[in-house]
C-alpha cells in the first residue's frame, strides 16, 4: 500500500485492534492522527513513531465538535478516516436510554458529524476513503445487547448514504468483524464457546482487519459496501 502525504485519521486508536492498525499504517510510511478516550500504554509508542495524539470524548455532540476543530487545526487535509471508536456497556435496568444514548453518540453520532465536517479536508486527497468500523452482530441483531446491535446497525446504513453523497470523490465502505481476540480474562470455556459460532472456528487476531482496512484503501471499484470479517459465523 502506497503512502500519502495527507494523514489518516482513526478514532480509538490506543489499544487492541485500532493500536495495531496505527501502527501498521505507520509502518507503511503513512502519517495519522489518532482519537482516545484516555491515557493508554500504546499512545507512547504512537507518539514515538510521529503520530499526532489528540483526546476526544464522543459523548455528546460538543465533544464531537471539539475533536473535529483539533483535527482542522493539525490538517488541512486528510488520506481517510477509520471510524475506530467503539463502546460496550450494557443496559442495566434502569438505565436502558443513558446506555443507548451514549452508543448511538459514540456509533452514529460522532461519524456522521466527522464525516459532514471533514469532508472538505478529504476532498483535498485523491483517492480518498472513510470506513466505517462496524461488527458482524448488526446482521442478525442482539437479544442481549439491543442498544449496541441498533447502533452499529445505524452506522451500516450511514455507509450507503455517505458512499452515494460523497462519490465518486470519496469511497465509503464498512468492515464488520466478529470475534478478532480475546480479552485476557477471558476464560476457557468462553473462548470454545465463542470459536465454535463460526466455520473456521478460530481467534484470527487483529492483522485481519488491517488487511481488511489495506483492501478498501487501495482498491479503486469499492464503496457502499460491508466487508465482513467474522468467519463465517453467518454459515453456522
Amino acid at each position: 500500500m502506497g503512502s500519502s502525504n495527507a494523514p489518516i485519521l482513526i478514532t480509538g486508536a490506543s489499544q487492541r485492534v485500532g493500536l495495531h492498525c496505527a501502527l501498521c499504517l505507520l509502518d507503511a510510511g503513512q502519517p495519522l492522527i489518532v482519537s482516545y478516550r484516555r491515557e493508554r500504554e500504546g499512545l507512547a509508542t504512537l507518539r514515538e513513531r510521529g503520530a499526532i495524539c489528540l483526546p476526544a470524548d464522543f459523548a455528546d455532540e460538543a465533544g464531537i465538535l471539539t475533536f473535529i476543530e483539533q483535527v482542522k487545526d493539525h490538517t488541512d487535509s486528510l488520506r481517510a478516516i477509520i471510524h475506530n471508536a467503539s463502546d460496550w456497556i450494557s443496559e442495566a435496568p434502569g438505565h436502558e436510554a443513558e446506555a443507548f444514548r451514549q452508543l448511538f453518540s459514540v456509533h452514529m453520532l460522532a461519524p456522521y458529524l466527522i464525516n459532514l465536517h471533514c469532508a472538505p479536508l478529504l476532498e483535498r486527497s485523491q483517492p480518498a476513503d472513510i470506513i466505517h468500523i462496524s461488527d458482524d452482530v448488526a446482521r442478525k441483531g442482539s437479544a442481549r445487547r439491543i442498544a449496541y446491535s441498533a447502533s452499529k446497525a445505524g452506522l451500516d446504513n450511514l455507509t450507503l448514504s455517505f458512499a452515494a453523497r460523497f462519490a465518486p470523490a470519496i469511497k465509503v465502505n464498512t468492515i464488520a468483524p466478529a470475534l478478532v481476540m480475546f480479552n485476557a480474562e477471558d476464560d476457557a470455556d468462553y473462548r470454545a464457546r465463542t470459536l465454535a459460532k463460526s466455520a473456521l472456528g478460530i481467534e484470527p487476531g487483529p492483522d485481519v482487519i488491517y488487511q481488511g482496512i489495506r483492501y478498501l484503501l487501495d482498491n479503486p471499484y469499492v464503496t457502499g459496501t460491508t466487508l465482513t470479517v467474522n468467519g463465517g459465523r453467518h454459515l453456522k
